[in-house]
């Protein structure tokens, strides 16, 4: 084998390896932007930092989360501090107010990963199992909740307030079923 010849094979090896390694994260994050990624890609899109709420209760999205995420977000911030209403959320899209899964539905429209609002059954059947990365739906047969960039989207928990809110604190999902939508 020529020596030249050797050279030339190390250096386009070279080449290639420096390609991959400018190319191959750009075009993850362009997968993590629009949701599609492999499961080997799965560990680039995990949130590295959280989203902050603000004393108003309106949530900021982290700026490394994907514009899907943060349409979601914005689109929950929207009915925020909206009260507690029965059935709320599922007859219209823009209601006087929300139940837990019209809360959920309507974040989650924002982020166009729903067409038509679901109650907290069919979401414990929606998307895929198990949580998600940016997003996971926790639903069971009478509630539904989800946490989205670190924050738990939620009805309940709030002494003397009804309604969605955005909260800090995590409460314990025993009981109900982990979505997510495919990707996020």
């Amino acid at each position: 084998m020529h020596p030249n010849f050797k050279l030339k094979i190390g250096l386009a090896g070279a080449i290639a390896l420096l390609a991959i390694a400018v190319v191959g994260p750009g075009s993850a994050v362009a997968r993590c932007e629009t949701g599609g990624m492999s499961a080997a890609q799965v560990d680039i899109c995990t949130p590295t930092e959280k989203a902050k709420l603000l004393p108003n209760g309106t949530l900021v999205p982290p700026k490394s989360a994907p514009a899907r995420v943060k349409r979601v977000i914005e689109a929950a911030n929207k009915i925020s501090r909206k009260p507690y209403v029965w059935g709320g959320g599922h007859a219209r899209w823009w209601d006087r107010g929300y139940d837990c899964s019209g809360a959920v539905s309507f974040a989650l429209r924002g982020g166009k990963f729903l067409n038509n609002p679901l109650p907290s059954g069919p979401l414990a059947r929606w998307g895929r199992p198990g949580e998600g990365r940016w997003i996971t739906v926790y639903a069971n047969a009478g509630h539904a909740y989800a946490v989205i960039a670190g924050y738990r989207w939620d009805t309940s928990g709030v002494r003397g307030e009804t309604g969605p809110r955005w909260h800090a604190d995590l409460r314990s999902n025993a009981g109900f079923t982990a979505r997510h939508p495919a990707g996020f």
